[in-house]
């Protein structure tokens, strides 16, 4: 299966586990600079040079080599899980892509025909009731990555402990998780460990996200959107993610994890 998801410098300083959703675009970026001093002019999850990712045939070997080898410094990012299935909500079913599409096609259409997932469009400013069509969507979502139906589950909203663990499984292991919510803090611990060609100062690195202005803005609160059943699900769907990274189930408005993750702990139970 190898390393799916997995960035590395061409430096070869530091290699990273994309987890969806939780400011890869930022990171692929600092990537980016650090080997050549320049940000990556576009999207960088477009970039077909500068960067050795998986999805590269010719990239695959030189990962392989360097996760195994466990010589190169090794991370991820995770983020509340709360606001991560939001983002993905507004961004991927409620939002027009950078192409001018809806994502996945006919995605958008099938959820109003099967969940009743109504969101407006460009033509109307985007107005629909969110909290209902987010919790319709929320039960799509379960159903996907329960019961793989009506379709196999989505990058973007499946579980982080999902997709950090095929690289575990795989044979790698991580050196640092840090959170999206204290981006510039982990991010820098990252910078200060690997050895890049480029020195860099994160609090004066821009943000990107690649994701800005794709649909409409959230209008209410966080817990706004979350009832009984919607928190149900969500424990359903990310009990791993808030046991492993310290996220807080009880308050959906509190976005911050209330303790630092357990490298060890997350190596033993995802790596089985």
């Amino acid at each position: 299966m190898g390393f799916p998801g997995t960035w590395m410098t061409e430096s070869g300083s530091m290699v990273y586990r994309v987890v969806p959703k939780c400011a890869c675009s930022s990171i692929g970026q600092i990537m980016f600079h650090s080997d050549h001093g320049q940000y990556f002019d576009g999207d960088i999850h477009d970039s077909t040079t500068g960067l050795h990712k998986w999805n590269q045939p010719e990239s695959q070997p030189l990962i392989e080599a360097s996760v195994k080898a466990h010589q190169t410094l090794t991370f991820t990012c995770v983020r509340n899980p709360y606001a991560r299935i939001l983002s993905s909500f507004f961004d991927k079913i409620a939002g027009i892509q950078r192409n001018g599409n809806r994502y996945r096609g006919n995605l958008v259409p099938q959820l109003l025909q099967r969940y009743g997932v109504d969101v407006g469009g460009p033509e109307n400013g985007f107005e629909f009731d969110q909290i209902a069509s987010f919790r319709r969507f929320l039960l799509f979502a379960r159903d996907t990555i329960r019961w793989r139906r009506p379709m196999e589950p989505d990058i973007h909203w499946s579980a982080m402990s999902g997709h950090i663990a095929t690289f575990i499984v795989n044979g790698g292991r991580y050196d640092q998780i840090f959170f999206t919510e204290k981006f510039n803090e982990g991010m820098q611990k990252v910078l200060d460990a690997a050895p890049t060609p480029v020195k860099l100062d994160v609090n004066e690195a821009p943000r990107f996200n690649e994701s800005e202005g794709h649909g409409p803005k959230r209008a209410h609160p966080v817990s706004a959107y979350f009832d009984d059943l919607s928190r149900h699900l969500i424990w359903e769907i990310y009990k791993k993610d808030f046991q492993l990274f310290r996220y807080d189930f009880d308050n959906p408005d509190n976005k911050l994890p209330k303790g630092e993750v357990d490298l060890d702990e997350v190596h033993a139970k995802l790596g089985r």
